[in-house]
C-alpha cells in the first residue's frame, strides 16, 4: 500500500520541476491546499442534502403553492390487471402485434391500449412541483455562490490579468475565502453527484452525470495542485448562466411564458458568451499558454487541459441545444408540436381510457403544445441543459 501511495504521489506528476510535496506543507506563516482537507466536502454534501430537503419543503413548496403551481401528479391509468403486468414485465413500448393481441383479449381498441400505456407512463413521472421545487433550490444555491464569488474576486489581481494566477506559483498562500468557495462548491457538486439518481430524470442524464465527474475531478485536481486561483474563475464563470437557467424553469412551471420566454433567450446569450467565448479565450487561454510559459511542463498540467477540454465538449454540446431550440422558437415564435419527440406527454394531456371499443377524438401529442407561444422549444432546451 505504501508502494502505491508512492507511486500515486509521485511529485514529478503533480507538480512543477524542483518542487516537492514538502514545500507545500502547512506552516503558522501560511497554509497551503491539503489533499486531506476534501474529507470535509462529503460530510458537509451531506449537511447541504438535509438543508436541501428542509429548503423545499419549508421555503419552495409554499411558494409554489403560493404561485398556484399545479401540485397534482400526472393522470392516473385506469386499474388493469393484465395491462399492469405487461407494462412492470414485458414492455413499457408495446408493439403493433402485441397491441392487437391485447385488443382481442381485452376487448379494446389499440388507441384505447396507447392512451393506457401513455398515461401508466406519465404516472412515473415527477408534478410539476417537485419540479419547481428542485429549481428553486439550486436557483438559491446558485445566485448565493455567485455572489461569494463575485464578492471574493472583485478582491484578487487575477481577476482582470491572468498572469496573476501563476505569479508565484505553487507558492501561493491559501485564503480562507477561497478555501471556503472551493470546499462548498464541491460539497454541492458531491450532493449533485447523488442526488442526480433521485433528482427529476432528463433525457441528457448521461451527460450530466459525466459532467459531474469532470467537475468534481477538475475541482479536486486544481485543489491538490495549489490551482486554486485559476479554478475561482471557472467556477464563478459557470455559476453565472445557471442561476437564469434556473430561473427560466421556475418561470415555465408557474406558466409566466413571456418571463420564461425571456429568461431562456437571456440564459441562451448568458450560456454561449461565457461557456464558447469567455471560456475558451480567457480560461484556456492562460492555462494552455500562460501556465506554460510560467512554468514549463508538468504532466499534471496535460491532465488538467484535458479536463478543461473535456468541459469544453460538452459546452459545445450543450450551445448547440440552446441554439438550435432559441433559433426555432424565434423563427416559428409558436410550435404545433412539442421539440421533445422522445419524451412522454404531459399530465394534463389524457383522457379516461374507456372500458370498451369505442371511438375517439384526437388527442394532442403534449397538452402545452401550440397555446404557449415559444415554450415547446424553450422546455426542450431548459430540459437538455443543467448547468
Amino acid at each position: 500500500m505504501a508502494g502505491i501511495l508512492a507511486w500515486f504521489w509521485n511529485e514529478r506528476f503533480w507538480l512543477p520541476h524542483n518542487v516537492t510535496w514538502a514545500d507545500l506543507q502547512s506552516t503558522e506563516e501560511a497554509a497551503f491546499p491539503q489533499a486531506e482537507d476534501l474529507y470535509l466536502a462529503f460530510p458537509l454534501a451531506f449537511c447541504i442534502f438535509m438543508i436541501r430537503l428542509l429548503f423545499e419543503r419549508f421555503i419552495a413548496k409554499p411558494c409554489a403553492l403560493g404561485l398556484k403551481v399545479q401540485a397534482n401528479g400526472p393522470q392516473k391509468a385506469q386499474p388493469n390487471a393484465i395491462l399492469e403486468k405487461v407494462f412492470t414485465a414485458i414492455t413499457k413500448h408495446p408493439d403493433e402485434k402485441r397491441l392487437e393481441g391485447l385488443s382481442k383479449q381485452l376487448d379494446w381498441d389499440v388507441r384505447s391500449i396507447q392512451r393506457w400505456f401513455r398515461q401508466r407512463r406519465n404516472q412515473e413521472k415527477p408534478s410539476t412541483l417537485r419540479k419547481f421545487c428542485e429549481s428553486m433550490w439550486r436557483f438559491t444555491f446558485y445566485l448565493y455562490i455567485f455572489t461569494y464569488g463575485v464578492r471574493f474576486l472583485k478582491k484578487t489581481p487575477w481577476l482582470w490579468n491572468t498572469r496573476q494566477c501563476w505569479s508565484g506559483y505553487p507558492y501561493q498562500p491559501l485564503m480562507p475565502d477561497l478555501h471556503y468557495y472551493y470546499i462548498v462548491e464541491l460539497s454541492f457538486y458531491w450532493s449533485l453527484m447523488f442526488s442526480q439518481f433521485i433528482d427529476v430524470k432528463r433525457k441528457d442524464f448521461g451527460i450530466m452525470f459525466t459532467h459531474h465527474i469532470v467537475t468534481v475531478t477538475l475541482i479536486t485536481f486544481s485543489y491538490v495542485t495549489n490551482l486554486t486561483r485559476v479554478g475561482t474563475l471557472i467556477l464563478c464563470l459557470h455559476d453565472s448562466a445557471d442561476i437564469v437557467l434556473e430561473a427560466a424553469k421556475m418561470a415555465n412551471y408557474c406558466k409566466c411564458q413571456k418571463l420564461s420566454d425571456l429568461l431562456f433567450l437571456t440564459f441562451a446569450v448568458v450560456f454561449i458568451v461565457s461557456r464558447l467565448g469567455i471560456y475558451p479565450l480567457w480560461i484556456l487561454n492562460t492555462t494552455l499558454f500562460e501556465l506554460y510559459e510560467a512554468l514549463g511542463n508538468f504532466p499534471a498540467l496535460w491532465v488538467f487541459n484535458v479536463l478543461l477540454m473535456v468541459l469544453q465538449i460538452l459546452h459545445c454540446f450543450w450551445s448547440y441545444l440552446i441554439i438550435k431550440a432559441a433559433y426555432r422558437a424565434i423563427s416559428k415564435g409558436k410550435v404545433a408540436k412539442d421539440a421533445r419527440s422522445d419524451v412522454e406527454s404531459s399530465s394534463d394531456e389524457e383522457e379516461t381510457v374507456p372500458r370498451s371499443k369505442a371511438p375517439h377524438s384526437t388527442v394532442t401529442t403534449n397538452g402545452t403544445s401550440g397555446a404557449n407561444g415559444t415554450n415547446g422549444y424553450l422546455t426542450a432546451a431548459i430540459s437538455s441543459e443543467e448547468h
